[in-house]
């Protein structure tokens, strides 16, 4: 394997709002968060949790969440989303890397994410093996602008940084 020791992943992911009579919950970062809708999407549609995949397999050039986690394979349907974090982990460390820490920012407007970002982070470092500290989860608002402003959906934001000891 070529290429540096250390190397940093960005990864986006966006979800629409099931309609209210879906009865899907909200889940975020492996949270379930009280709200009268839930994400849509084959999976759990946890947004965070799909952003942050995508920054570790891009920090390690291995491909994006829908190479690994296809819509079209019903394995993955309506599976949690940590499932595919820890799938991803794995994936990392039988190729010798290590992560190092996590950044996210979700975007929403409603519902109010604050007070389940130390839940999330606790959720996060748990399965990432990481300590609390090396694991940052942030919540900003549109000002009422773009699709998450008017509640369409919640976006994310995500960046990894990795390493591998030389030699593996």
């Amino acid at each position: 394997m070529s290429g540096p020791a250390i190397r940093v992943g960005m990864g986006y992911d966006v979800h629409a709002f099931a309609p209210a009579k879906a009865g899907r919950a909200l889940i975020i970062g492996g949270v379930s968060i009280p709200h009268e809708r839930g994400l849509a999407g084959h999976s759990d549609a946890d947004v965070l949790l799909h952003a942050l995949v995508d920054a570790l397999l891009g920090a390690a050039a291995l491909g994006d969440i829908g190479a690994h986690f296809p819509s079209s394979d019903d394995r993955w349907r309506d599976a949690p989303s940590t499932a595919f974090l820890t799938y991803t982990i794995d994936l990392l460390r039988a190729q010798g890397w290590s992560i190092v820490n996590i950044d996210a920012t979700i975007v929403a407007e409603r519902p109010r994410l604050s007070p389940h970002i130390p839940a999330i982070r606790e959720h996060l470092a748990r399965t990432l093996g990481l300590d609390l500290d090396l694991v940052s989860v942030k919540s900003k608002t549109t000002d009422r602008l773009g699709f998450t402003g008017r509640e369409e959906g919640i976006a994310c934001y995500a960046v990894a940084l990795i390493s591998r000891q030389s030699g593996a």
